[in-house]
C-alpha cells in the first residue's frame, strides 16, 4: 500500500528572498537535522539571465533502524537525489526528492515548494507532499514503512524551526533585507552587478543600519476566508492560496494534530472538494469524523459519504429550522443546555431517572423522540462553534451529565428500550466524536442492566469518556466538580446554580396516542416531509415516475444523485396513460422502490416519445435539470441500468443491498431524487440544451431565455 503525505500550507512572515537566505545555511550539512549527515552538489547551473538556477544535490541521511535490519539491507546510510529550481523571476523553489539507495525496491518521492503568498508579497509560504511505496524489503516491508514514517513526520515540523533559526541568524548578523532579483536591463546604471547575483550571498545581503526597522510589515492587510475575529492575533492574516488548510488555522480552531493527522484532514477535505456535489462540511466536521475512524481516510470517507447522503436525503441541515417540539416534549422531556463545563464545552443536563419514557414514546412515537434528539445535536455542533469563538480555543465537543436519579425497572420497557437503542445507533453514525465526556450521577443497582444493554451499540471511543458516580460519590473532589465549576454545577445535585431544565414527570394519559395512530405511515414520521427518494434500479427493471402536466410550457425540473452504478436517464410523452407495476417483494424482504410504467407492448414512437436525448450518468455524480413541455399529457422520468458493468469506483458497503439481496437480485443501481413542476414564468435557470451536459462544467443564465434548437436544460456535476 502507497502511503501518501499532504501538508498543510506553513507561512513564514519573511519576504521570499530572506527564507531563501536561510534555506541555503542548510548546506552543505545542518547540525540541527541530526539525520542529516551532509551533501554534495552534482551539477549547478543557472540561466543566462540569472534568473533561473537548477541545483542537484547527493543527500546523505542516517538510518535509525535495528542493527539486525541494517545488518540484513547491508547499508549504514541511504542516499537521495535532491533537485532544486530557484527562480529568482517567479520568486518560488520547487524542491524535487527521491531516493537512489534501493530504488528498485523502495520509491520514496517528495516534492516541497516555496513562494510568494498571494494576498502578502513579503511573507512566503511552503507546502509539501510526498510518497511511500515499498515494493519489497526482505520481507520486512511492514517494518520499514513503519520506521519510515516514524522518522519522516518527526522531521516534517522540525524543518519549519530550521528555516526559522537561521533567519533568526541572518537577524542577528544584521541582515533585515535582501533586494529582489531584477532584469539587467531594469538595473541602475551606477549599481553593482554582483549584488544581483542568481544566489543570495553574502554579496547579495543588504547590511542595514541596525537602527533601521525590519523590511517586513506584519499587520500587511489581507482578506481572511476564514472568521478570525474572535482572536486578537493576526486578525488581518491573508486567505490560504486556493482555499487550502493553513497550518497556523489549523492549530487555533481545531487543535493539535500530528503531521500525518494533518494530511488526512488535507486530503479528505480535497477529495470532497473535487467528488462532493452538494454542500462541504465544516472542518471540524470532517476532522470528527477522521477521529471516529482513526485517522483511517479511507474508512472516514466511507463513514462521512453515508452521513452526507443521509443528512441530504432527510433534509437534516434545515431541522433547527423546522422543528418545533411539541408542548409534550417541552413539558416532559427532562433534559437542556445548562452554561459549559471547566474546558469550555457546552454542557447538557439530561435528568433521565425522571423522564417517562414509556409515556414520551406511547404520546409521540419513536421517530419524533429521534428527530427531537438530532436537534438537540445540530444545536450542540453550533454551540461548540460560539464557544470556540468565546474562549479563543478549540472547541469540537460537548459534555453530557446525566442525572439517574428515579432510574428502575420501568425504564427498561422494551419498546423504550428499542427507541433508546435506535437513537444511539443513529447518533453514532452521524454525530461521531461529539461527545467530549458523558457524566452518569447516582447510578442506581438497576444500571448495570441498562448498561448491558445499550453498550454493544457505543463506539469503543465513546466508552472512555463514560464517568459513572454511584450513591453520593459525585460530591466533592474526584466527582463532578473536578469538571464542572461549583458555580455551574446544578442544584439538583449540590450545586450553586439554579437549572431550568424540566422536572419531566409522568406523562398524562391524555396524551397518549392509539397504537393505530403510531403505526400509520401518515403519522408525523422523522422523514415523512422529506423532498428526495430513493429507488433501486434492477437489470431489465427501470424506474420510472409518471409526471401528469396540464397546462403546455410547464417546466419540469430534476435533482438526483447516482449513489451506486451507472444510469441512463430518458424524458418520454406517452399518449396512453400507464399502468404502474411495482417490483414484488416476498416474506419479510425489505420493501424496494422500484415502479416500472412503459409497457412492453408499447411501440416507441407510437405509444409514446422520446423527448431529449438520453443522457448516461455515472455513480457519484449529481445532476440537476429541468425540461420545458411541449404539449400537456403525460410524462414519464426514466432511470435504467446502463449495459455495461458499474463504475469501478469503490462504493459505500449499504444496508439497503444486504437486505435486497435476500430477495434473490440486487439492485444494479441506486438513485436518490426529486422532481417538482414549475410555471415556466416562475423558472430561474439556463434554457440550454440536455445534450450540454455531457460537457465537463455547465453555466446558469441569469433569466430564462427561449431557444428554437431545444425545449430542455439540463445542469450535471460530475
Amino acid at each position: 500500500m502507497v502511503q501518501k503525505y499532504q501538508s498543510p500550507v506553513r507561512a513564514y512572515k519573511y519576504p521570499f528572498e530572506m527564507v531563501m537566505a536561510a534555506y541555503e545555511k542548510r548546506f552543505p550539512t545542518c547540525p540541527l537535522i541530526p539525520v542529516f549527515l551532509g551533501s554534495e552538489v552534482l551539477s549547478d547551473v543557472t540561466s543566462d539571465d540569472g534568473s533561473v538556477r537548477i541545483i542537484e544535490r547527493s543527500c546523505k541521511l542516517s538510518v535509525d533502524a535495528p542493527r539486525l535490519l541494517k545488518k540484513i539491507a547491508g547499508v549504514e546510510y541511504v542516499y537521495f537525489i535532491q533537485k532544486n529550481t530557484l527562480n529568482w523571476r517567479d520568486r518560488s523553489l520547487l524542491i524535487e526528492a527521491h531516493n537512489e539507495t534501493f530504488a528498485n525496491r523502495v520509491i520514496v518521492l517528495e516534492t516541497c515548494c516555496y513562494r510568494v503568498h498571494p494576498d502578502n508579497e513579503d511573507w512566503t509560504c511552503f507546502e509539501q507532499c510526498a510518497s511511500l511505496d515499498i515494493k519489497s524489503f526482505f520481507g520486512f516491508e511492514s517494518t520499514v514503512e513503519k520506521i519510515a514514517m516514524k522518522q519522516y513526520t518527526a522531521n516534517i515540523k522540525r524543518g519549519k524551526e530550521v528555516i526559522e533559526y537561521y533567519l533568526n541568524e541572518l537577524m542577528q548578523e544584521g541582515i533585515t533585507e535582501i533586494p529582489r532579483w531584477v532584469p539587467a536591463e531594469q538595473r541602475p546604471l551606477n549599481s553593482d552587478p554582483t549584488s544581483f547575483t542568481s544566489t543570495p550571498s553574502c554579496s547579495a545581503l543588504t547590511r542595514p543600519n541596525p537602527r533601521t526597522q525590519l523590511h517586513l510589515d506584519l499587520s500587511s492587510p489581507g482578506n481572511s476566508s476564514r472568521d478570525v475575529t474572535s482572536f486578537s492575533a493576526d486578525s488581518s492574516e491573508p486567505s490560504t492560496p486556493d482555499d487550502k488548510l493553513d497550518a497556523d488555522y489549523i492549530e487555533r480552531y481545531l487543535g493539535q494534530l500530528t503531521p500525518m493527522q494533518e494530511s488526512c484532514l488535507i486530503r479528505l477535505r480535497a477529495w470532497l472538494q473535487e467528488n462532493h456535489k452538494g454542500k462541504i462540511p465544516k472542518d471540524e466536521h470532517i476532522l470528527r469524523f477522521l477521529r471516529a475512524r482513526d485517522f483511517h481516510l479511507e474508512k472516514a470517507r466511507d463513514m462521512l459519504c453515508q452521513s452526507l447522503t443521509w443528512r441530504k436525503q432527510f433534509q437534516v441541515d434545515y431541522i433547527l429550522e423546522t422543528w418545533t417540539p411539541s408542548s409534550c416534549l417541552v413539558e416532559y422531556y427532562a433534559g437542556g443546555w445548562h452554561h459549559h463545563d471547566r474546558e469550555g464545552r457546552p454542557l447538557y443536563i439530561l435528568r433521565l431517572g425522571q423522564m417517562d419514557t414509556k409515556g414520551l414514546v406511547k404520546a409521540l412515537g419513536e421517530e419524533a423522540l429521534l428527530r427531537h434528539v438530532l436537534s438537540i445535536n445540530e444545536e450542540g455542533q453550533k454551540r461548540c462553534e460560539e464557544n470556540t469563538k468565546i474562549f479563543g480555543r478549540p472547541i469540537s465537543s460537548w459534555t453530557c451529565l446525566v442525572d439517574l436519579e428515579g432510574l428502575n425497572m420501568r425504564h427498561l420497557w422494551r419498546p423504550g428500550v428499542k427507541t433508546l437503542l435506535r437513537i444511539i445507533e443513529v447518533v453514532e453514525a452521524n454525530y461521531p466524536e461529539t461527545l467530549g465526556r458523558l457524566l452518569i450521577a447516582r447510578a442506581p443497582r438497576v444500571f448495570p442492566v441498562l448498561w448491558t444493554l445499550v453498550s454493544p451499540f457505543i463506539n469503543e471511543n465513546t466508552h472512555q469518556k463514560f464517568l459513572v458516580y454511584s450513591g453520593n460519590n459525585y460530591q466533592g473532589p474526584g466527582g463532578l466538580v473536578d469538571y464542572i465549576d461549583q458555580e455551574i454545577i446544578p442544584d439538583f445535585l449540590g450545586g450553586d446554580c439554579l437549572c431550568h431544565v424540566s422536572e419531566g414527570g409522568q406523562v398524562p394519559k391524555s396524551y397518549y396516542q392509539t397504537e393505530e395512530d403510531l403505526d400509520n405511515p401518515d403519522h408525523i414520521r422523522l422523514w415523512a416531509d422529506t423532498i428526495y427518494q430513493s429507488a433501486q434500479v434492477f437489470k431489465g427493471a427501470p424506474h420510472e415516475i409518471m409526471i401528469d402536466i396540464v397546462e403546455g410550457s410547464s417546466v419540469i425540473t430534476w435533482d438526483f444523485d447516482i449513489l451506486k452504478g451507472d444510469v441512463v436517464f430518458n424524458i418520454f410523452h406517452s399518449k396512453r396513460t400507464p399502468q404502474p407495476v411495482k417490483r414484488e417483494t416476498s416474506g419479510s424482504a425489505p420493501v424496494v422502490n422500484n415502479v416500472q410504467l412503459i409497457d412492453r407492448s408499447w411501440t416507441l414512437g407510437v405509444d409514446y416519445s422520446m423527448v431529449e436525448s438520453p443522457l448516461t450518468c455515472r455513480e457519484g455524480e449529481s445532476i440537476q435539470g429541468s425540461h420545458i413541455t411541449r404539449w400537456p399529457g403525460i410524462y414519464i422520468l426514466q432511470w435504467k441500468a446502463t449495459g455495461h458493468a458499474p463504475s469501478s469506483v469503490p462504493s459505500l458497503s449499504r444496508v439497503d443491498d444486504v437486505l435486497a439481496s435476500l430477495q434473490g437480485s440486487t439492485p444494479r443501481c441506486k438513485v436518490l431524487y426529486y422532481t417538482e413542476v414549475l410555471a415556466s414564468h416562475d423558472f430561474r435557470g439556463s434554457m440550454s440544451s440536455l445534450e450540454s451536459c455531457h460537457s465537463r462544467f455547465s453555466q446558469l443564465s441569469v433569466g430564462t431565455t427561449s431557444s428554437n434548437q431545444s425545449q430542455g436544460s439540463s445542469l450535471i456535476s460530475r
